[in-house]
């Protein structure tokens, strides 16, 4: 694992929309899998400021995201869906048709999880998979447990991760406690995979991945089996 080590969030970002923008310069037809939550909104935020300046263009790109609230309509504004045009897609030019996030709104979730694990599973390998990590070291939705999912499923939200999204909702009842998520497998299949962590609350699962153990109760530290994974993080989030 290597480690890109910042000074804070505004560096992490701009390392992290580096990588990518040196992967979409070269490889234009190349996917994208793309998380949600605060920690990767500076960097969407850097490429949307490099399209913009005519450096970058999205138009073969193909996104996959990690994961979304179930059950919620696209049109909810504290959807993934909703997080990802307002975010990143509505500014820049990657096509609609390119763009792929599970149905939240979908009248079967297992049906839904079997359809998206297919479409991750049959498309062009993920060049480079963006992920955040929870307080307790989730990726994705991917919650610490006795077992771990390879594929694409439903899950039930931690008491931990329901607190920690309850900031984007009105209170703590209105957030969803399922969610539709890549699993371990799938987000593993990626050619590269980027980390991002900012804060002193990551701290400890920050420590968990950089230490010699690998345990379903810090489903983080699983990606230490992958062979190209680049941590990059602030001072806070390292050294606590």
């Amino acid at each position: 694992m290597k480690l890109i080590l910042c000074k804070n969030y505004e560096e992490m970002s701009e390392k992290a929309a580096f990588e990518i923008a040196e992967l979409v310069k070269k490889e234009s037809k190349c996917t994208l899998g793309l998380a949600t939550g605060s920690t990767p909104v500076g960097t969407y935020q850097r490429l949307i400021d490099m399209y913009n300046g005519g450096e970058l263009d999205f138009s073969g790109v193909t996104t996959f995201n990690l994961d979304e609230y179930y059950p919620i309509n696209p049109d909810n504004d504290q959807s993934y869906d909703y997080f990802m045009r307002k975010n990143l897609f509505d500014h820049i030019n990657v096509k609609k048709e390119n763009v792929n996030i599970p149905r939240g709104s979908a009248v079967d979730p297992g049906e839904e999880c079997n359809r998206y694990e297919e479409l991750v599973r049959t498309s062009n390998p993920v060049d480079i998979q963006i992920l955040g990590i929870g307080v307790n070291g989730h990726i994705g939705f991917n919650e610490p447990g006795e077992y771990l999912h390879a594929s694409t499923h439903i899950t039930d939200l931690t008491e931990s991760t329901i607190s920690a999204n309850a900031r984007f909702f009105e209170s703590e009842d209105d957030v969803p406690k399922k969610a539709i998520t890549m699993g371990i497998g799938t987000i593993l299949r990626a050619k590269k995979i980027i980390l991002l962590a900012n804060g002193k609350a990551k701290h400890n699962a920050i420590s968990a991945l950089l230490d010699e153990k690998i345990t379903s109760d810090i489903p983080a530290t699983l990606l230490k089996v992958h062979n190209n994974v680049i941590l990059i993080c602030d001072e806070e989030a390292y050294y606590g």
